[in-house]
C-alpha cells in the first residue's frame, strides 16, 4: 500500500486539515465497495448539481434521504409485504435488497429538491456561498 503525505502543502494553507482524509477515502481501494443502487452525479453548471439513482421497484415510502453535516444519505428499504403464495424462480435478476449509499458534499452544497419518477430518483443539489465567504476588497487606511 502506498502512503503519502500532503504535510508540505499544509505549510502555505489554513483550514484544508479535512482535505488529507478525503483524499484518503478517494484512493481507498475497497473492493467490497456497494455498487448498488447504481447512479450518475451530474454537473448541471457551475452551482447546481444532480444525483440520478436507479430505486426501480422502491416506492417512496421505502426511501429516506437525510443529510447531516457535509454527508448525504439515501436510503432505502423494502416493505415487508410478506406474500402467503411460495414463489419458484427460474431465474432471479431483480435485486430485491435494501441499500444505505452516502455521499460527501462540498462546503456550501445544499440539497433543495427529491423526486421520484419511473423508478428514477433525482436529488437536487445547489452551492449556496453566504455573503461571509465571498471574496471582499479590503481597504487600506493610511498610517
Amino acid at each position: 500500500m502506498n502512503t503519502f503525505s500532503l504535510t508540505p502543502l499544509f505549510r502555505h494553507s489554513v483550514g484544508f486539515d479535512r482535505l488529507d482524509t478525503m483524499l484518503d477515502r478517494v484512493f481507498d481501494n475497497d473492493k467490497n465497495a456497494p455498487s448498488y443502487p447504481p447512479y450518475n452525479i451530474e454537473k448541471i453548471n457551475d452551482d447546481q448539481y444532480r444525483i440520478t439513482m436507479a430505486v426501480a421497484g422502491f416506492k417512496l415510502n421505502d426511501i429516506e434521504i437525510m443529510v447531516h453535516g457535509d454527508l448525504l444519505t439515501v436510503k432505502g428499504e423494502h416493505s415487508q409485504e410478506k406474500s402467503t403464495d411460495e414463489i419458484t424462480y427460474l431465474y432471479k435478476g431483480i435485486a430485491n435488497r435494501s441499500f444505505n449509499r452516502k455521499f460527501n458534499l462540498a462546503d456550501h452544497v445544499k440539497v433543495i429538491d427529491a423526486k421520484m419518477e419511473d423508478g428514477i430518483l433525482k436529488i437536487e443539489l445547489t452551492r449556496e456561498i453566504p455573503d461571509a465567504a465571498k471574496p471582499r476588497t479590503i481597504q487600506i487606511s493610511p498610517s
